[in-house]
């Protein structure tokens, strides 16, 4: 007994533009599925204006209604979405779901290995070829020669596992060649050795100073421009409506991904939702209603339990990433960070974004790290761009900050 294959996601246009997208999905249920789901939607650059979910703890039926975009891939978006659920399986020539998970291996890494005259906007130009291509950023290096050429090297994985095939090879160079143009001098794209990945995929820990200016892990008492103060977040956990479910009512300021920052904050603590509902309000205000369990079905009625999950929800709703600027010596550098999901997944679009912010500001990328560390006892996605000041930043350190806060937070 299953669903088709064609049926596991429905998605319906609007009548009308302006109108949201319904995507609706029915599959069997796992924990952590909202997570993913949400997460490829923001991967799509959606933005998600409502959501129902409901699930009897075996078959789960979620809707979401998304606010799209003219160069929205929904087939893709389609295909994304069906492998996020449980295993697909065929009998007789019909396709369905089983609720069974195949176990996958790790992706390959690749090496994109390419020199170039540099420009401004030049590194976002490349970071948006590969989002466009679903090629995963895992570790970047970009540096900046004295004679004016850009040296970058970027590990990567390909979404579609055909990064090593010859068509696959000569499609992303062609693109990245067509963007690039005549700034191009090499290019090219390998496979590395699992040492290499092994070396990628470590979690070192950073120099105290660093961690000391990005990770305050306290919540801020004061508001800066552009950021959210806590009392823009209420949660609420009551035991007394439902005898099998702890209610979570959360109330706070929309943001680009939060939806994924609530689902992933779940995921990582083995919670399950039974029923949902978020919807947004006027001024950028959202309503969040779960009836959640724990693993073992049971309610969450532990007080120490409770605040811890109320504290990280708070947390992740006021900051999920970290932004500043600070001096390192004479120079400036941006430091982006985001939490890593327990299951190793990062958030999609980070990069994507600090460079778009920095390309509409007008600053240059002298040169961009990204790598994933250890810090308390999570690991994060740390990006460290060192800012090209030529004769001095025409951009004020606190206007750049603020820029790329509003970028990544969907504010701009």
């Amino acid at each position: 007994m299953g669903i088709l294959y064609d049926d596991v996601v429905i998605i319906s246009q609007p009548q009308k533009d302006g109108d949201p997208t319904v995507l609706t999905v029915n599959c069997p249920d796992k924990t952590g599925l909202g997570c993913d789901l949400c997460r490829i939607i923001l991967f799509f650059g959606l933005n998600i204006l409502r959501g129902d979910v409901s699930t009897d703890g075996k078959w789960c039926y979620i809707v979401f209604w998304v606010l799209g975009k003219q160069r929205t891939r929904w087939s893709l978006l389609k295909k994304r979405l069906i492998e996020a659920c449980p295993s697909c399986s065929s009998a007789s020539g019909i396709s369905y779901y089983r609720s069974e998970l195949q176990p996958s291996k790790p992706p390959d890494v690749f090496l994109l290995n390419f020199c170039c005259h540099d420009r401004k906007g030049l590194l976002h130009d490349v970071t948006e070829v590969l989002c466009e291509l679903e090629l995963t950023i895992k570790k970047v290096k970009v540096s900046t020669t004295p004679d004016g050429k850009v040296m970058d090297l970027f590990f990567i994985t390909d979404t579609r596992e055909l990064l090593h095939t010859k068509k696959r090879k000569d499609e992303t160079i062609e693109h990245l060649t067509e963007i690039l143009r005549d700034a191009i001098i090499s290019i090219d794209i390998e496979l590395v050795g699992p040492e290499i990945t092994a070396c990628i995929q470590a979690s070192p820990f950073l120099p105290t100073a660093i961690t000391e200016d990005a990770f305050d892990l306290e919540l801020p008492d004061l508001a800066r421009s552009g950021t959210l103060r806590s009392d823009y977040v209420s949660i609420m956990m009551d035991n007394t409506l439902s005898p099998a479910h702890t209610l979570v009512q959360i109330m706070c300021q929309d943001h680009k991904g939060l939806l994924y920052d609530i689902m992933r904050t779940l995921k990582d603590y083995n919670i399950q939702i039974s029923y949902g509902r978020f919807t947004t309000k006027p001024r950028g205000k959202c309503e969040i209603d779960l009836f959640i369990m724990q693993a073992d079905g049971k309610k969450i009625v532990d007080p120490n339990k409770q605040n811890s999950l109320s504290s990280r929800l708070r947390m992740e709703l006021l900051r999920p990433l970290r932004v500043t600027i600070v001096s390192r010596g004479p120079d400036t550098e941006l430091l982006v960070a985001n939490p890593v999901e327990l299951s190793g997944k990062g958030r999609p679009l980070v990069f994507h974004d600090i460079t778009l912010a920095l390309k509409m500001l007008g600053t240059c990328i002298f040169s961009a790290k990204v790598g994933r560390h250890l810090i308390g006892d999570r690991e994060w996605e740390v990006y460290r761009v060192l800012l090209d000041e030529g004769e001095g930043l025409s951009v004020p350190r606190n206007k750049i900050e603020e820029g790329v806060w509003k970028m990544l937070m969907g504010w701009e």
